[in-house]
């Protein structure tokens, strides 16, 4: 019935790496199915595959009746049936071979196709959750397919992979045939779409390219204590060595750089920071905030939180474009990071900036502007005119007035005298917009630091 199929069965068990019995199920429950359907759903067919031969055999099961039969699918005569076979009885069940069932018509044809390519899909799902399951986590490669609706399609070789679109690197392209690399993020066993799902915005993506390109990593001498992402734009890396005389950082980097830059070279231009991981939070922090220096730190456990003081000319460094570089440190660290300058600490010690504070609509911002205008404390600000405070961008006349009777308020709760006769602010120098900074903002950049390569802002406490 199906020409060379010993030798078709041989082929697509060898090339697909099916287990034969798996081909011949498929194949021997197509046949029952397209044989039901061109002779008769309420036969009782049962199809065997002749190994030797390279054969199907069909056989059809029907009970002996006395007489004529009355359902030719179901029964057969005893009359009829003795041929066959001569020690039958009435009430056996009697088994027969089909002959000349090689044209089982169209639509039974296409029948059997669909079953066989249904099971073999159900196969090579098998297959290739077997070949994969225990590779998730590792970096596969693979050749750049095609692309629907922004995913990317890989093909690992034997099989394709999806790459999300929220799992590639942000403006950086891949066209059709470019070799790719990614780490193997999942594989299902169940998926109607592509069982292998890979990402190159993981954390673990950059441990894996470290791991292959520094023998002291994958050897256990140097080990990554965490990693932090924006992919396609900064990385921070954090590494500790089992042995002294072994610097984790100058592993990583390799001679002249070659190892990282291998590894940004992969990631298309990401930079890259390694610092050296400590278990003391204050000297971890100070070497993740690097390049900026730290001044001092001060660790509040409970609240899991750091306080960083750095000098005012590097406020920005710290800080990084758009708050990048203390916020890949908060989450290398797992830690809250709040820098400060040394000029805004100072402030914050101060207990007329404080009393400011306790003014309602004054934040650090505003206070630091008010300390720029030799307004102190609330006192002051009690004793400023209207025509003082509107210098001040953040500042109109209604405002002005309401900080004013708020300051007296609050003045007169502390018991705060006056530095300045009312009405005589002394001028202070260039005003200073300062924005708010915490671990999640920054300044407004500006002119760029040379040795770092950081986008600078004003001093924010300038007076």
């Amino acid at each position: 019935m199906i020409s060379d199929l010993k030798r078709i069965i041989d082929q697509i068990s060898r090339d697909r790496g099916f287990e034969k019995n798996l081909l011949i199920e498929a194949i021997e429950e197509a046949v029952a199915s397209a044989a039901r359907k061109k002779l008769g759903s309420r036969r009782d067919i049962e199809v065997r595959y002749n190994e030797e031969y390279g054969e199907v055999e069909v056989f059809q099961f029907r009970s002996v009746v006395e007489g004529e039969a009355e359902d030719e699918q179901t029964e057969i005569s005893f009359a009829e049936a003795i041929n066959l076979d001569p020690e039958v009885q009435v009430g056996d069940e009697l088994g027969e071979k089909m002959e000349n069932i090689t044209d089982l018509g169209r639509i039974a044809a296409q029948s059997a196709k669909q079953v066989i390519i249904h099971r073999m899909k159900d196969a090579e799902r098998e297959v290739i959750f077997d070949m994969f399951k225990d590779r998730e986590g590792e970096v596969v490669s693979g050749i750049v397919q095609r692309f629907e609706r922004g995913n990317m399609v890989v093909n690992l070789g034997r099989t394709d992979a999806i790459l999300p679109k929220d799992h590639q690197i942000p403006k950086r392209s891949f066209k059709q045939g470019d070799r790719i690399r990614a780490l193997l993020l999942e594989v299902r066993q169940n998926s109607r779409d592509s069982q292998l799902v890979l990402s190159r915005t993981a954390d673990d993506f950059l441990a894996k390219l470290f791991q292959m390109e520094v023998p002291e990593i994958s050897e256990g001498i140097v080990r990554i204590m965490g990693v932090s992402r924006e992919p396609g734009f900064r990385a921070k890396i954090a590494v500790s060595s089992s042995e002294s005389d072994v610097d984790p950082v100058g592993a990583c980097v390799g001679m002249k750089g070659s190892r990282v830059q291998n590894v940004v070279q992969e990631l298309q231009g990401e930079r890259i920071d390694i610092v050296t991981w400590s278990p003391d939070p204050a000297k971890y922090v100070y070497n993740a905030l690097a390049p900026a220096h730290v001044s001092m730190v001060r660790v509040d456990e409970d609240a899991n939180s750091l306080l960083v003081v750095v000098p005012n000319d590097q406020l920005s460094l710290a800080i990084g474009r758009q708050g990048q570089n203390v916020r890949l440190a908060s989450r290398l660290m797992g830690w809250r990071i709040d820098v400060k300058s040394e000029q805004r600490y100072a402030n914050l010690e101060d207990s007329g900036y404080q009393s400011l504070l306790k003014i309602n609509g004054i934040d650090e911002a505003l206070a630091d502007q008010l300390f720029g205008k030799e307004i102190k404390s609330a006192a002051d600000l009690a004793r400023a005119t209207v025509e003082d405070l509107v210098i001040i961008r953040a500042i109109d006349d209604d405002f002005g007035l309401q900080l004013i009777e708020a300051a007296e308020v609050v003045a007169k709760e502390l018991g705060i005298e006056p530095t300045v006769p009312k009405g005589q602010a002394a001028e202070a120098s260039e005003e200073v917009a300062v924005e708010g900074v915490d671990d999640e903002t920054a300044p407004e950049p500006a002119e760029p630091e040379a040795e770092a390569g950081e986008e600078s802002v004003e001093e924010e406490e300038k007076k």
